[in-house]
């Protein structure tokens, strides 16, 4: 089953992801992120999705934590930690996740991307064995860019230091980033609403596994 992935199914490479699921939804009145997707909830599909990659998994919540718990239980590679300032906004919880991350390297993405395939995963790391000298990967499509993005842990100080009220899109135009060509409109497709749910769903479910 797919809720049944270990440590022995993931990449030796060390690389952490970091999943945000702290948000308090409120364009969308059901807790989001346990809604399903291709037949199991959208957080654990993120999960697995970066489970393919990633050695250790940090999903940081807030909102609905102790719900966010028992649906990532089954994960022994998964760590939930909580954003005691997550009504504050989503800076706040990725500043939590940064702090967490012990890889020089990690994914990290909002936690309503169930669609993004896990080549796409695989391409960023690519790139970044090809690129040495960038410390920010970020898949793109058609000109758009998406999630997850790939990181080097030395940008961790700099996102930490950055005021509250700013966002990690402020952080990352400071510096040179490479973008990876990708076919996965995954990518693109978050989950914000009801509409984005049903849409998406209906639209897209039956061209994934």
């Amino acid at each position: 089953m797919r809720n049944q992935l270990t440590k022995t199914s993931i990449h030796s490479a060390t690389f952490d992801g970091v999943i945000l699921a702290a948000g308090l939804s409120t364009r969308f009145p059901p807790f989001k992120l346990e809604m399903p997707v291709c037949g199991i909830p959208i957080i654990n599909r993120m999960i697995e999705c970066m489970g393919k990659a990633c050695n250790n998994v940090i999903v940081v919540g807030g909102y609905q934590i102790e719900r966010l718990r028992e649906l990532t239980s089954s994960y022994p590679f998964v760590r939930v930690v909580f954003n005691p300032l997550y009504s504050t906004g989503m800076f706040s919880s990725v500043k939590e996740g940064l702090r967490h991350v012990l890889s020089q390297w990690f994914f990290f993405s909002p936690g309503d991307y169930p669609f993004v395939n896990p080549s796409t995963l695989s391409a960023l790391r690519l790139a970044m064995n090809e690129n040495p000298d960038k410390s920010v990967f970020i898949p793109v499509l058609n000109g758009r860019k998406g999630h997850p993005i790939l990181l080097n842990r030395d940008i961790i100080p700099a996102i930490l230091e950055e005021p509250d009220d700013s966002n990690l899109k402020i952080v990352l135009n400071r510096k040179t980033f490479c973008p990876v060509q990708v076919n996965d409109e995954g990518i693109l497709l978050d989950i914000d609403s009801i509409k984005d749910y049903e849409k998406i769903s209906a639209s897209i479910k039956s061209r994934y596994y």
